[in-house]
């Protein structure tokens, strides 16, 4: 710890003072809106106590120090919200993500910036959601069906091989890249333990390798933003400089932002003393003209019986029409996004779009995952519970809930006004379907 405190003197000279006063005090915590089921004003009325804004992105806020349980709440299990450290919302709105882009997200676990990008997309252009790491790909996954994206991929591949087989796909990529982690250590103190210089020189390594891959995602004309989550030079600025010399093909611009500092001219460094844990971000920019492209769309006629299951349980068929059975899944693929099953494996698919239903024997059950990228208008059938009712308590615990007589069949569950889930209701009752490895505990 004291050779690192003797890199942060060096590094911030006479602001080392102020560091060590904000580094000493508490922890920022903070919260998104998912505009995607929410605004902010909805938010905050719904919560019992008050959201300051974060100068880091519109939807940030912090939240008071004393909050506990907070991903126990129901307005987190219908996903109105993720918990999110301030800072960490920079590198996303330096990204600048517009309505109708392709947008990787390289090393997207746990899904903070990724929700943030897929709301920002507004269900439009398409999400890709990329970890390496399979356990963490699961809680990139779930994090992403929480917040209601329909339009995301989530895979499980090493950077290079996605990013070598999806080559020029992508209008716009971050890459979040694994770091040293110094901006982290008021909050997890075991990042302390594994720093040494040495940890800080691998990660600058396996860094530069990652942006390297990306590179090669972006189409031309595409912008690409790095980020860290640590304070060290040889991590950020260093490795910009080395990604630069070695492809000409890319500069560095300015992204528009006034918060934190400058740095390399047009990146930002965020400090505790700004207003957040920590954070660096670069915004790229591949040159060349800007180019419309698409991965193959194979249209396909969805079988009669899949169709009138959509219409029983949804209006308007929200999700689309590209509809796949891939064994016993019925899954809606984001549009113009079909890439034969056979590729799924070398690029390490988990999931694309939602699954609407599974074949169970003869019958179709259908899916939490498309529940939860539904709006209440868009099912057939909803119950709407305010956030403090012993309905949704008990319907977060698993158990059947009282509904009216007149409602039958399946079901959502809204907690007010967003979906949380599903049910069968028949006879004033709601027969539970909310998965239980997403039960809270009584």
């Amino acid at each position: 710890m004291n050779e690192f405190l003797l890199r942060m003197r060096s590094l911030l000279g006479e602001e080392y003072e102020p560091f060590l006063k904000y580094y000493e005090a508490d922890n920022y915590r903070g919260l998104r809106v998912n505009t995607l089921k929410c605004t902010a004003d909805k938010l905050k009325n719904a919560l019992d106590f008050p959201l300051e804004p974060t100068p880091f992105c519109p939807d940030g806020f912090y939240i008071p120090k004393d909050i506990e349980g907070l991903g126990n709440h129901p307005l987190h299990h219908c996903g109105a919200f993720y918990i999110q450290e301030p800072s960490a919302s920079s590198a996303v709105e330096m990204l600048g993500v517009q309505n109708g882009d392709r947008v990787l997200d390289l090393c997207a676990a746990p899904g903070g910036k990724s929700t943030q990008i897929g709301a920002k997309l507004g269900g439009t252009g398409l999400l890709w959601s990329n970890e390496i790491v399979k356990s963490r790909a699961n809680i990139l996954l779930s994090n992403i069906e929480r917040m209601g994206i329909s339009n995301a991929v989530v895979s499980n591949a090493h950077p290079e091989t996605l990013c070598t087989q999806l080559r020029e796909q992508f209008d716009k990529v971050l890459v979040d890249a694994p770091c040293s982690g110094e901006g982290m250590f008021r909050k997890n103190n075991e990042a302390q333990f594994e720093w040494s210089e040495a940890h800080v020189k691998s990660c600058a390594e396996r860094q530069l390798n990652i942006l390297n891959s990306a590179g090669h995602a972006l189409k031309s004309g595409g912008v690409m933003v790095y980020s860290t989550c640590t304070f060290s030079k040889e991590e950020n600025e260093g490795v910009i400089t080395r990604f630069l010399e070695e492809n000409p093909d890319f500069s560095l611009e300015d992204s528009g932002v006034s918060f934190g500092r400058p740095t390399l001219e047009y990146a930002r460094r965020i400090f505790p003393m700004d207003g957040g844990e920590g954070h660096f971000a670069a915004r790229l920019r591949k040159k060349g003209e800007i180019y419309n492209n698409s991965f193959t769309e194979n249209k396909t006629i969805p079988d009669e019986k899949i169709l009138n299951f959509y219409d029983s349980i949804f209006t308007g068929r929200p999700f689309g029409e590209q509809i796949k059975v891939l064994r016993d899944k019925i899954i809606i693929f984001p549009k113009n996004f079909d890439l034969p099953e056979n590729r799924w494996k070398a690029l390490g698919i988990i999931r694309a779009g939602v699954i609407l239903g599974e074949i169970v024997k003869n019958r179709i059950e259908p899916h939490h995952s498309a529940f939860m990228a539904a709006k209440p208008g868009q099912c057939a059938c909803f119950v709407d519970f305010q956030a403090s009712s012993g309905e949704i308590k008990a319907f977060l615990h698993g158990e059947e809930i009282p509904v009216p007589g007149s409602i039958r069949g399946y079901t959502a569950v809204c907690v007010n006004g967003m979906t949380s889930g599903f049910g069968k209701a028949s006879g004033g009752r709601l027969k539970n379907k909310y998965p239980k490895g997403l039960r809270t505990l009584k």
